[in-house]
């Protein structure tokens, strides 16, 4: 009986619908969205390029936890499995990025706008077509900066079955014709982006302006500092290396593009009256007129677990990870006093004897207040509450300081040294602790980028301020670069020392300018925000910076742990001393060689593409 009742349903099934053959088989689908509905309805458009923005790429940047470790600005502390990060040395394939995928689509989309938006206005077609395109040269730019001149593709590339692969093989671009490229488009593009001038999230005019005055720097610090090298990196065809004639443009370009933002409608943040905590507010909150451009986040719609990651070790809200970057004392030198001398902490006086301070904190006053806003250090504060960061204590023996530290963070001295002792602390809440996991390795935490938002640090939850992908900060320090290189060094100090002043120095507090201070203000202005590394690469120095040796600063991730004195009797009696130290996990000094500048070319892609230059030393 079965079977009857299944070929009976069979043959009702056949029959009904063979008889509204209309009204069933060719009803439309609530699945799947046709081309034509696609292309003219501003709504899935603005979807699809949302998808697209989401694509946009980086290497240390976008709340990339692991890769701001891998340089000299921090060490990795988390989970032990990924210790590698901490022995790391650059690979030929370090910051390798091919994505001719997301080229294609983009293509593709281009074409379609053109071909099958027949429905939409001007206005709205116009503007997607110049986003479609700004994500392009975007993506070229991202490109160029790590491989060198890549393969230029505009339009769909479609093989058509005749045996014959060629016309599919297309051959590296110049170093410059990418850089071109990426000018050209944002000339062309940049009037059609005004009317998402409102916007921070999706590309504007002052975004593309924002693309011009970052890659023009790049093209000209390449053509002059790779020429200025012994052995310029080049290849015989231009896939990599760009003529040193060139600079001066390209350096014109950018202070062009940099000083058309600089004299809109953007402000540096300047919202709370304490510096430190303005800066870092900068990038918490969404507010200010800084941000020209950003990746967002909404709870409960799209978050990131930057904060869950990294929330200094006692503020923890999860039972899982926290503390995993240690930011290095290297970094923290950088950041000058504010009377204008070198940033070198002062732990030690002339003749090599330990300074000892009152309190924990001491040694870090009067220093440009962008530390403050960009790691959390001994005495300072998150979310409104102390941070606990003391290494331990130091006892008096045989003419000689020796430090003790307890097995467990935030242990009680109790009587172990004298009754007037009993209730301190032997070591912080929050370490910093040698060789340990999840608490810091170095004696400091990164506060940019963690947010201090409720359950901001749980999994539950988790963070939503964004990632600048552009903002005015940087602008100004392009501005400066590109006027000092161009010989504009009156026009350079004064953008410089904007910035000074929003960081506490007083007005005009640098006279005289060289290239080693904007390189300086470029690594504590834009400290884990992914600039450093081609920074380092641009101007030629990362191979000399990261030389592998293990005595050097940079180099070698270093901390400073503080350590508080018990010395009944003595005057230093409860102050605080500071020891260097080179943390244990930390094993292997970074290594960069000349073959890392421009990262090797995957090997299938040779394979499939005969007229595919390799790179030098590849």
């Amino acid at each position: 009986m079965k079977k009857l009742y299944i070929c009976l349903a069979m043959f009702a099934a056949i029959t009904f619908g063979s008889c509204n053959h209309d009204e069933w088989f060719d009803r439309d689908s609530k699945s799947l969205i046709t081309d034509e509905q696609l292309w003219n309805d501003p709504k899935l458009v603005t979807s699809l390029l949302a998808n697209y923005y989401n694509r946009l790429p980086s290497l240390h940047g976008v709340f990339n936890t692991g890769g701001m470790t891998e340089l000299d600005d921090a060490m990795w502390s988390g989970h032990r499995d990924q210790n590698w990060r901490n022995d790391f040395q650059f690979g030929d394939d370090y910051g390798r990025y091919w994505d001719y995928g997301l080229i294609r689509d983009i293509n593709l989309s281009l074409e379609n706008m053109e071909t099958l938006s027949v429905s939409l206005t001007d206005a709205d077609k116009r503007l997607f077509i110049a986003e479609f395109r700004f994500i392009r040269a975007f993506v070229y730019f991202e490109m160029v900066k790590r491989m060198g001149g890549v393969p230029l593709v505009t339009t769909q590339m479609v093989y058509d079955f005749s045996g014959d692969p060629t016309p599919l093989q297309v051959p590296r671009a110049k170093e410059h014709e990418v850089y071109d490229f990426v000018y050209s488009e944002m000339e062309a593009i940049k009037e059609d982006l005004a009317a998402n001038n409102a916007s921070k999230t999706r590309a504007n005019s002052y975004a593309a302006l924002a693309l011009e005055s970052r890659a023009m720097l790049y093209a000209a610090s390449l053509a002059k500092y790779n020429n200025l090298m012994g052995e310029p990196i080049a290849t015989p065809g231009g896939e990599v290396g760009i003529p040193a004639s060139m600079a001066d443009e390209y350096y014109r370009k950018s202070l062009a593009a940099s000083k058309a933002i600089l004299t809109g409608s953007y402000q540096l943040f300047n919202e709370n009256p304490d510096k430190g905590a303005n800066f870092y507010d900068m990038l918490n909150k969404k507010t200010g007129n800084e941000v020209i451009f950003a990746k967002d986040y909404a709870v409960g719609l799209k978050v990131h677990r930057f904060a869950y990651d990294n929330i200094v070790k006692s503020l923890t809200e999860d039972n899982e990870s926290s503390s995993t970057i240690s930011p290095s004392l290297s970094l923290i030198e950088s950041f000058d006093y504010l009377d204008g001398t070198k940033g070198t902490l002062k732990d030690r006086d002339a003749l090599g004897n330990y300074v000892p301070y009152s309190r924990i904190e001491e040694i870090f006053e009067n220093k440009d207040a962008r530390l403050y806003g960009t790691v959390i250090y001994p005495g300072s504060t998150f979310r409104n509450r102390p941070v606990s960061i003391q290494a331990g204590v130091a006892t008096w023996q045989n003419g000689n300081y020796r430090f003790h530290t307890a097995p467990e963070l935030g242990q009680q001295l109790e009587n172990q040294l004298g009754e007037d002792y009993a209730g301190g602390l032997w070591t912080g809440f929050d370490g910093p602790k040698d060789d340990a996991q999840d608490v810091s390795n170095t004696g400091f935490y990164i506060r940019k980028f963690v947010s201090d938002a409720p359950a901001a640090s749980t999994r539950g939850t988790s963070a939503a301020n964004w990632w600048p992908w552009f903002r005015l900060g940087e602008v100004y320090l392009n501005a400066a670069e590109a006027a000092f290189e161009l010989g504009r060094t009156d026009e350079a100090r004064g953008y410089v020392n904007i910035l000074r002043e929003r960081a506490g120095f007083p007005p005009n507090s640098i006279s005289l300018l060289s290239m080693e201070m904007i390189r300086n203000e470029r690594r504590v202005e834009l400290a884990f925000e992914d600039h450093r590394f081609f920074d380092l690469k641009r101007w030629r120095l990362a191979h000399i910076v990261w030389n592998g040796a293990e005595d050097d600063p940079n180099a070698v991730v270093r901390g400073l742990y503080g350590y508080r004195i018990v010395r009944p009797g003595h005057a230093d009696h409860g102050k605080f001393i500071f020891e260097r130290v080179r943390p244990s996990r930390f094993r292997r000094a970074r290594f960069f060689r000349l073959a890392n500048y421009y990262a090797s070319i995957e090997q299938r892609v040779l394979d499939h593409n005969p007229k595919i230059v390799r790179n030098p030393f590849h």
